[in-house]
C-alpha cells in the first residue's frame, strides 16, 4: 500500500534500556495526507526508533528489476488474452480474477512462470503453514503494533495538503523531472502513465499543462494549470477513499491469526493532534513495549463468514462479469442492471405479443385466392361495376 509508514523501536531511548525483550514493529497505516509520516519521527524521537518508509512505490529489493519488467511486459497484453492463459494454468485463480484486473491476472501468471507452480496452490500452502489464515501465511513479524490514522472529514485537509505540496516546489519538480526524462518519450507521444514512477499522483494530471508550457498564450497555460491543480485534488481524494478501503477490507473485515489487531486514531481535527494522536499512540506502543494489553480498544467491523469475496458470477442480461458475493448483490439492484432487466422484459413482451397476434390473426389461416389472366381480372371488374 502506497500510504504506509512503518517504525521498529530500538532500545536506545533512557528507561528502555532494561528490557530484555524483543521489541515490536510498529506499522502506521493511513491515507495520503494524514499525518504518518509527522506521527512516525515524533514516535521515533520519544522512543528511539529506527523509521523506514514502506511507501510503495519507492522501496526495490536489489535483483528485482527483472521481475518488475517482465511484470510489466505481461500487463502490455490484451486481458482477455492474459486471462484465458491464466485459466489454462491455474483455472481455481482463473475463476477468481475479472479479466480487466490485468495486474492482479498478470501477477498470477508471473508466479506460475517463476516456480512452476500456480497461485492458487502455492496460497494453499500458505494457508496450511502454522499461523497461516485465510489472507495468507503466518505473519513475518510476531505481535506488530498497527496504528490506523483515519479522518472523517477529510476533503479539505486533503485540498490544503495539494496547495501545500504546490507551495514547495511541486511544479518546479514536475518541470525538472519532464526535462530531464519524459520528453523524449512526450514528443514520440509514448509516455505510460500506468507503470513505474509515472503512475504516481501528479504526472498525468499536468501532463498538458507541461507539453505546451511556453508554446501557448499565457491565457489558455493558466486554464492548463488550473486544470491540472483541480484534477490532482479530485484524484487525491479518490486515491484517499480507495486506501481507506483497502485498510478495511484486509484488516479490519477479516478476522484470523493473519489480520492483527488494528487501533485507529481520529485526524481530523489537527489542533488536537498531541491529545487526539501522539499521547494514545504514544501510550499504546508503550503497552507493547513493556509486554502488556493496551487499554485502547482495537478496531473492530461487522464480517460475514459466508461472503464469499473471490466468488465468480456471470450477468447474461448486461454481459458482465461480477466477482465477489457483496459486488454481485449491489450489481442485481443497481439501476443499469434494473433498467437492462426491463429492457429485456419488454423486448421478451412485444416479441410474445406479435407471436400471439399472428396466430389469432382471422385471415392468418386463409389461403390466398389465385389470381386470374389480365382478361379474367377485367371481365369481374365490369361485373362489379
Amino acid at each position: 500500500m502506497a500510504s504506509v509508514a512503518a517504525a521498529r523501536a530500538v532500545p536506545v531511548g533512557r528507561g528502555l534500556r532494561d528490557l530484555q525483550r524483543t521489541l515490536p514493529l510498529v506499522v502506521i497505516l493511513g491515507a495520503t495526507g494524514t499525518g504518518k509520516s509527522t506521527l512516525a519521527l515524533q514516535l521515533g524521537q520519544r522512543l528511539g526508533g529506527e523509521i523506514v518508509s514502506a511507501d510503495s512505490m519507492q522501496p526495490q529489493e536489489m535483483g528485482t528489476e527483472e521481475v518488475i519488467d517482465r511484470k510489466v511486459e505481461l500487463e502490455k497484453e490484451d486481458g482477455l488474452v492474459l486471462h484465458k492463459r491464466l485459466s489454462q494454468v491455474d483455472p481455481e485463480m482463473a475463476a477468481k480474477l475479472h479479466p480487466h484486473d490485468k495486474r492482479k491476472v498478470a501477477r498470477s501468471l508471473q508466479v506460475f512462470e517463476e516456480t512452476g507452480i500456480s497461485h492458487s496452490e502455492f496460497l494453499h500452502r500458505q494457508h496450511a503453514e502454522e499461523g497461516g489464515g485465510p489472507l495468507g501465511g503466518p505473519l513475518k513479524f510476531s505481535n506488530p503494533c498497527i496504528l490506523w490514522l483515519h479522518a472523517d472529514q477529510a476533503d479539505e485537509r486533503l485540498d490544503k495538503r495539494v496547495d501545500d505540496m504546490l507551495a514547495a516546489g511541486l511544479l518546479e519538480e514536475l518541470r525538472d523531472f519532464h526535462r530531464r526524462y519524459n520528453q523524449e518519450y512526450v514528443s514520440e507521444n509514448s509516455q505510460d502513465y500506468q507503470h513505474g514512477i509515472f503512475q504516481s499522483i501528479g504526472f498525468k494530471e499536468f501532463h498538458e499543462y507541461l507539453i505546451t508550457e511556453g508554446k501557448c498564450t499565457l491565457e489558455i497555460s493558466n486554464q492548463l494549470l488550473k486544470k491540472g491543480i483541480e484534477a490532482l485534488k479530485q484524484v487525491t481524494k479518490k486515491y484517499a477513499r480507495k486506501q481507506n478501503r483497502w485498510v478495511k477490507n484486509r484488516f479490519l473485515s477479516r478476522p484470523g491469526p493473519s489480520a492483527p489487531p488494528v487501533y485507529g486514531l481520529e485526524v481530523s481535527d489537527v489542533s488536537k493532534w498531541e491529545e487526539s494522536v501522539l499521547k494514545p499512540a504514544l501510550e499504546i506502543v508503550q503497552s507493547f513495549i513493556q509486554g502488556r494489553k493496551p487499554t485502547a480498544t482495537p478496531i473492530k467491523m461487522p464480517y460475514n463468514e459466508a461472503e464469499n469475496k473471490r466468488s465468480y458470477h456471470k450477468c447474461n442480461i448486461c454481459d458482465r462479469i461480477i466477482i465477489g458475493d457483496r459486488e454481485w448483490a449491489a450489481h442485481i439492484k443497481s439501476k443499469s442492471h434494473l433498467n437492462q432487466l426491463k429492457k429485456r422484459r419488454r423486448l421478451d413482451s412485444d416479441a410474445v405479443n406479435t407471436m400471439e397476434s399472428q396466430s389469432i390473426s382471422p385471415d392468418h389461416n386463409k389461403e390466398p385466392k389465385e389470381k386470374g389472366s389480365p382478361e379474367q381480372n377485367d371481365q369481374e371488374l365490369k361485373c362489379c361495376i
